[in-house]
């Protein structure tokens, strides 16, 4: 499968079996417009939110805030890992540099209500997968990873506060490689019908 064979956008019954997220440190300009990010955001919000809690925040970390965000997460990284190598902090400086425009997804769990935390935990995931389809759905490409700044309590202290957590850091923009299919898993592993056990 080639790369114009990936998000095919003719429809959607095309589009869903071919949906493919681009590695971020392959995305160049064009990215969204904020006008579009708003759009993105939008469409998101439509994702299954049991209570119309909305358990979920999202934050955009303009360019020219880039380094300002590079830098925390280091200072984060060393507070906790001090003797920390030169090719961990590159890493961490190229993690907040990467793609046109970066989404930070949080958590923001409702305490006060009878849903449950984990029903509100499922939705969250499923408002990033809609901001990639929204994203996918504007011609642009998308990823969504956490890595270690996803799990730190000051990187997300940047954003937010507890019960709040860091769901992701979800990278916007266009692919100047080719799309490369991942492995899946199979089917067969997966799917099943359940057979009821027979009464005796």
């Amino acid at each position: 499968m080639s790369e114009n064979q990936y998000n095919d956008l003719s429809s959607l019954s095309a589009y869903l079996p071919t949906r493919r997220s681009g590695r971020p440190r392959n995305m160049v300009a064009p990215g969204p417009s904020d006008k579009q990010i708003e759009e993105i955001v939008a469409i998101a919000m439509r994702t299954p939110d049991h209570g119309k809690l909305a358990p979920w925040r999202v934050i955009a970390v303009a360019a020219d805030q880039r380094a300002q965000l590079a830098q925390a997460i280091k200072s984060a990284y060393l507070k906790e890992k001090p003797d920390a190598g030169r090719m961990e902090l590159e890493g961490l400086e190229a993690m907040a540099h990467e793609a046109p425009a970066l989404l930070v997804l949080l958590s923001s769990p409702v305490e006060s209500t009878k849903i449950p935390l984990w029903e509100q935990e499922l939705s969250c995931g499923a408002f990033a997968m809609n901001i990639l389809h929204a994203t996918h759905g504007l011609g642009f490409v998308g990823s969504w990873i956490t890595g270690w700044p996803a799990y730190n309590e000051d990187v997300r202290d940047l954003f937010g506060a507890a019960p709040e957590k860091i769901a992701g850091f979800l990278y916007i923009g266009t692919s100047n490689a080719e799309l490369i299919e991942r492995p899946r898993p199979e089917l067969k592993k997966i799917l099943s019908f359940w057979t009821p056990a027979t009464a005796e």
